[in-house]
């Protein structure tokens, strides 16, 4: 299984740090945020990677190469100065990740959720998109999906509304009616679900998206936390 990094965003609201840096490689807890999910998706065995980019993406490169310091090839796909929104990039990339499902993880979340769970699960008969949802964190109280009556189908108006975190599996299918140029990804989710065509999870772990200097410097202690929790329990057990 192949997996796709998005890393073409701007990251406004991260300025001034992303003013001349690129937010994936900002660092959190020791490292550069993107190389938290290069070193999951290798443990989890996905060794081929594509990372798309945009604002100062040229530095993106530079500093992670061909991947070949992580045990993992990676492959670039330049947007350019204009960033293709998720749904544009990701079929931009779609020549280089093949004809099987794929994940895909926001460049700008930070986890300790598994991809392996997701290799392991694969998508469910007829579902073209399979989404990790997370409870709704401060900044997005509302929430983007829910969970349709007694089925792990998902559905864009439903009582109780969950985020999406950034982290899915989908068939390449899911982008082929999407336009070339921006695209965000959002409507063809809805859309699909009409169709019941996206699963999903609920993920109660760590999660944050790392939109703001300040979400940068609590997910910089808490992400440190966690993994110092996880080696203690690996440990004992």
């Amino acid at each position: 299984m192949r997996a796709m990094i998005l890393a073409a965003g701007r990251g406004e609201r991260m300025r001034p740090l992303t003013d001349h840096f690129p937010k994936p490689l900002l660092p959190v807890a020791g490292k550069a945020l993107i190389v938290h999910h290069i070193e999951a998706l290798a443990a989890a065995g996905v060794l081929d990677i594509v990372i798309n980019h945009a604002w100062l993406g040229h530095l993106i490169e530079q500093q992670l190469g061909d991947g070949q310091q992580f045990g993992v090839r990676l492959l670039y796909s330049a947007e350019g100065a204009t960033a293709l929104e998720t749904a544009g990039g990701i079929k931009k990339a779609l020549p280089m990740l093949g004809t099987e499902p794929f994940i895909v993880i926001n460049g700008d979340v930070l986890s300790t959720f598994q991809p392996a769970t997701l290799l392991a699960q694969g998508l469910a008969q007829n579902a073209l998109a399979h989404l990790v949802l997370v409870p709704n964190p401060p900044q997005h109280p509302k929430g983007d999906f829910a969970f349709a009556a007694a089925s792990p189908w998902l559905c864009s108006n439903g009582i109780e509304q969950f985020t999406f975190s950034g982290i899915a599996l989908y068939h390449p299918d899911f982008f082929k009616d999407v336009p070339d140029g921006p695209q965000k990804l959002a409507p063809f989710l809805r859309q699909a679900m009409m169709q019941q065509q996206v699963s999903g999870e609920l993920f109660s772990g760590y999660w944050a998206d790392i939109g703001t200097p300040e979400r940068l410097q609590q997910a910089d202690l808490a992400f440190a936390a966690q993994q110092a929790m996880q080696l203690r329990n690996n440990h004992v057990g």
